[in-house]
Order: C-alpha cells, then sequence, then structure tokens
C-alpha cells in the first residue's frame, strides 16, 4: 500500500509554501504599498497645509521675499526628500523648490505652465500617483493644499515625492515578511520531521504488525516505548496479540477436548454394539453392557447440552429474563432432586437461611442452573457420611449465596483452571465419570450475565465453598 497520508501531508507542505509565497507576492505587497501610500499622503498633506497657512500665503501677497520662501521651502524640501511647488489656478508655476530660477522667472511674469492643468481632476482626494502632467519621469505621489486669501483660493502648494522611495520601504518590509515566513516555513519542516518520526513511522509499523495478525501470525510485537496515545494504541495491539494467541490456542485446547469426550464414549458404545452383533458378548450379559451404553449416550447427551448452553454466552452476552423470586425456595427445590444420590452416599443438607423467604433479582432459571450445578459439584466430591452446608445471607444490598462441602478440596495451584471449559484436576477424574469439566464454566458466564461475582475456598482435604452474590430486591430493601 502506498504511504497515502504521508503524500497528503508532503504535498500540504508544498502547497503551504507556494500559497504563501504567492499571497505576498500580491496581495501583501499591494496592501503594504498602500497603506505606506496613504500613510505618506497623510504626512505630506499635513506639511502641505502648514505651508499654506504660514508660507505660501506670505509669498503670494508678497509680504515674504522669493529668497526667503526659497532658503525655508529648500530646508524643508530636503527634510521630506520631496519637491515643493506653489502654482496657480491657471497651471503656472510660481515656485519650484528644486529649482530657484522658476520663481525668480515667475516673478518677471515668464512663467513654466503646467498644460491641462486642472484642480479639479484631483476629486475628492488630497493626492494622486503618478508623473503629474509628465513633469517627472517616474512615479510620484502628489498632494496639495490650497493656499487661500479673502476666503479665495489664490494658489495651491503641491508637495511631490518619488514613489520609489515608498517601495524602498515596502521591499525592506517584504523583505522582513519573506524572512519570517521563511522561518515559519522551516518550522513547518521541523514540525514534519517530527511527525514523521512520532507518528508516520510508528503507525507504518502498527500497520506491518497488524497485517501479520490479519493473516493469523500473532508473533509480531510493536516496540514503541512512549507515555502518549500511539504508545498506548500500540501497548493496545500488543495486548490484543496476546489475547488472540492465548485465544486461537484455547479454541485448540478446546475442540482436542471435545474431540477427546465425544470420541471415548462413542468408541465404547461402537466396541459394545459390535460385540453384541458377532456374538461376542452372550445374550445373557447383554443387559450389563446395555446399561454402559446408556450411561455413555447420557453422557454425550449432558456433553452436547452444555456445549449448547455455552454457546449462549457470545461476546454480546445472553438475554435474562429477569425477575424477582425466592432464592431460600430455589434452594430448598434443588436439594430435593439430589435426594438419591445423598442416600447412598449418606450425606445431609445444613440449610442456613436468612428469613422465611428471601426474595432477589434474576433470571430464576439461570440461577437454578447455577444451584444444580454447584450442589451437584458439591455431592460428588463430598466424602461418605458428610454434611454440605447451603448459606444464605445479607450485606451491602447484595444476597450471598454459599455452598460449602467438606470433600477432597482443590489444589492452590487448580483454582485459577477451574473456570477453564473441559479443566479437571488430578483428584476429581477419579471422581467424576460422568462430568463435562464445562459445569463451572457455565457457572461463571451466568454469575457474570447478571454482573454480580463468584469466588471459591477451597483447602486440599478439607472441601471446597463457592459464594456468589445476586442482588437484593428491591420489595426486600424497601
Amino acid at each position: 500500500m502506498k504511504p497515502k497520508i504521508y503524500i497528503k501531508f508532503l504535498l500540504s507542505y508544498v502547497f503551504f509554501g507556494i500559497a504563501a509565497i504567492l499571497v505576498l507576492c500580491t496581495f501583501t505587497q499591494r496592501s503594504i504599498t498602500n497603506y505606506l501610500e496613504k500613510h505618506e499622503a497623510q504626512n505630506l498633506y499635513r506639511e502641505a497645509t502648514q505651508i499654506a497657512s504660514k508660507y505660501a500665503a506670505n509669498f503670494t501677497n508678497t509680504t515674504l521675499s522669493l529668497e526667503d520662501f526659497q532658503v525655508r521651502m529648500e530646508s524643508l524640501s530636503s527634510y521630506l526628500s520631496a519637491e515643493i511647488w506653489v502654482v496657480d489656478s491657471q497651471g503656472n508655476v510660481l515656485f519650484n523648490s528644486s529649482d530657484s530660477s522658476i520663481g525668480q522667472r515667475a516673478a518677471n511674469a515668464h512663467y513654466t505652465t503646467l498644460p491641462d492643468f486642472d484642480p479639479t481632476s484631483f476629486g475628492n482626494t488630497y493626492y494622486t500617483v503618478g508623473n503629474f502632467y509628465d513633469s517627472f519621469s517616474e512615479n510620484t505621489i502628489t498632494v496639495f493644499s490650497p493656499v487661500t486669501a479673502n476666503y479665495r483660493v489664490r494658489s495651491y502648494v503641491l508637495i511631490h515625492k518619488p514613489v520609489a522611495t515608498i517601495t524602498e520601504v515596502t521591499n525592506h518590509f517584504m523583505n522582513i515578511t519573506f524572512f519570517t515566513v521563511g522561518i515559519i516555513y522551516i518550522c513547518a519542516f521541523l514540525i514534519l520531521l517530527f511527525f514523521t518520526i512520532c507518528f508516520y513511522r510508528p503507525m507504518l509499523k502498527m500497520n506491518s504488525v497488524a497485517k501479520s495478525y490479519a493473516k493469523g501470525n500473532f508473533e509480531p510485537r510493536i516496540s514503541l516505548h512512549s507515555n502518549d496515545e500511539i504508545g498506548f494504541l500500540a501497548n493496545t495491539m500488543n495486548y490484543m496479540a496476546n489475547e488472540l494467541n492465548t485465544l486461537e490456542e484455547d479454541q485448540r485446547k478446546f475442540i482436542s477436548n471435545v474431540s477427546h469426550d465425544f470420541r471415548s464414549p462413542l468408541t465404547s458404545i461402537k466396541g459394545y454394539v459390535e460385540a453384541m452383533l458377532d456374538g461376542t458378548i452372550p445374550p445373557e450379559l447383554q443387559d450389563k453392557y446395555l446399561n454402559i451404553i446408556l450411561f455413555e449416550t447420557e453422557r454425550l447427551a449432558k456433553l452436547t447440552q452444555s456445549i449448547l448452553d455455552l454457546n449462549q454466552f457470545g461476546r454480546h452476552g445472553i438475554m435474562l429474563d429477569v425477575a424477582d423470586f425466592d432464592i431460600n425456595r430455589m434452594i430448598k427445590t434443588t436439594i430435593l432432586t439430589f435426594e438419591g444420590t445423598c442416600n447412598k452416599k449418606g450425606l445431609s443438607f445444613d440449610l442456613v437461611l436468612t428469613g422465611q423467604e428471601l426474595f432477589v433479582t434474576g433470571d430464576m432459571t439461570k440461577i437454578q442452573q447455577v444451584l444444580y450445578n454447584l450442589i451437584d459439584n458439591a455431592t460428588k466430591f463430598s466424602h461418605n457420611n458428610s454434611a454440605i452446608k447451603i448459606e444464605t445471607s445479607i450485606k451491602n444490598e447484595k444476597v450471598l449465596i454459599s455452598v460449602k462441602d467438606s470433600g477432597i478440596g482443590i489444589p492452590a495451584d487448580s483454582i485459577k483452571k477451574i473456570w477453564d471449559r473441559f479443566y479437571k484436576t488430578d483428584l476429581s477424574r477419579g471422581k467424576d465419570k460422568k462430568g463435562t469439566g464445562l459445569g463451572l464454566a457455565i457457572v461463571k458466564e451466568i454469575i457474570q450475565a447478571h454482573n454480580e461475582h463468584i469466588n471459591v475456598i477451597s483447602t486440599e482435604g478439607v472441601g471446597t465453598e463457592f459464594i456468589f452474590t445476586l442482588p437484593l430486591s428491591k420489595k426486600e430493601v424497601q
């Protein structure tokens, strides 16, 4: 697969650079130029207004000599880096700060005239940009301010400043801007490099490992040691691989155990039936072996039913028919089904029940299956002539149900394994010929489906106690 995301990032980075340069060369440069033109025009207009009010009026009225006016305007012109003109309404240049001869000739009525001069051409603005009636070889900013006397416009003060000075300032600003954008572009590249190292490469590793998982190979691991979301995702994928690997191993064991548990009784049934058919087993002994065949078929039926029950508990759980019921009555009813087994082994039940009635909330059918499996185990593994204690109690709005026997117990190293499917301890194999190894797995699934808990306390050679919880019925709480 091509690295499409990375290519998109690279293209975005290049596009960002090109777009930034285009925007700077067009919009930004033009905006800076316009701003500087207006700002410079405002400054020149203030100067022109000052000249018109203080000096030009006196010069026009001949109260200020040409020489004095020339000296003052040349100083101001040098300060402003601009030319200062005084022009009358007909376009005759009365004064030019850069050429004193124009003023002298104008004093003798020899004017330098601007062709087609029209003060109204400025419109509503106080400045214009251009060569000002072809007076300059380059573009200039020209501002004007009227010189009035007796409420009449006598002449105009014009200040001309080359646009090149503004262009120079604009270029200076643009150089700073390009330098800043260059730094930003480098920073963006460093961010892209950081993204490549910290995000993109780990994503490639995880993608490669995920492909291996999709093909059923759960051995590869992602070696990332970071305390961020990427590291957390890598650890989650490693954990998922371990779980899938364990699940695959469990599936193999499950199939192996199911095959074994089906094959053994089927082999016995097949062998005994063939022996009857070929006369190896005489007719007078057939009843004995027919009972063995019946026993094996019952074990197969029980195994099949247990597998079907477990299959109901998928990853989405099962639908529970939740209702309130009397757990004490259920216990009393369930132990009646073990009367025959108890009589054979001399077993008795010691019931320590809270109240005459104790209502809990749950799936009555499923909880009865839990009780049956736990009591069935207790009767199988209890010593002859012993007692099985069943107790109910209330704690923190929970009902605790305990089934305790005085039997062979469970080895410490097998406590955690008893909930696994088909698991049997070495001690139980000799005691339970008919068991499937699925009873406790079903019990745990049912209790977990109720969002409750089940625990086991066992000492080898002393006995085992199973304790599970159910929510106390609301009617009991009230």
